[in-house]
């Protein structure tokens, strides 16, 4: 029986692991860039399959506006979770 619930908090405590790191990649500086540079990318590469006259100044608008809303969004965040108290 004790060897059961031993199995059951090593798992409990594993799965504890995966999803602290889950949250320190889901906030984290390097994940946001990525996705801004993806995003650029993927953005650019339409303008230019639709022949913009400017596709890779115009691409850093979606790109920029994603990355500013992850500064803003933890602010927010806070802000409803305060509300919500």
């Amino acid at each position: 029986m004790s060897i059961d619930l031993e199995k059951r908090v090593t798992a409990i405590e594993e799965r504890n692991r995966r999803v602290e790191a889950d949250k320190v990649w889901e906030t984290s500086l390097v994940r946001r860039l990525a996705i801004s540079l993806l995003t650029y990318l993927v953005v650019a590469g339409y303008l230019l399959a639709i022949d913009n006259d400017k596709p890779f100044v115009t691409a850093v608008v979606p790109a920029v506006g994603y990355f500013l809303s992850t500064l803003v969004l933890r602010e927010i965040h806070q802000l409803w979770q305060n509300r919500k108290r």
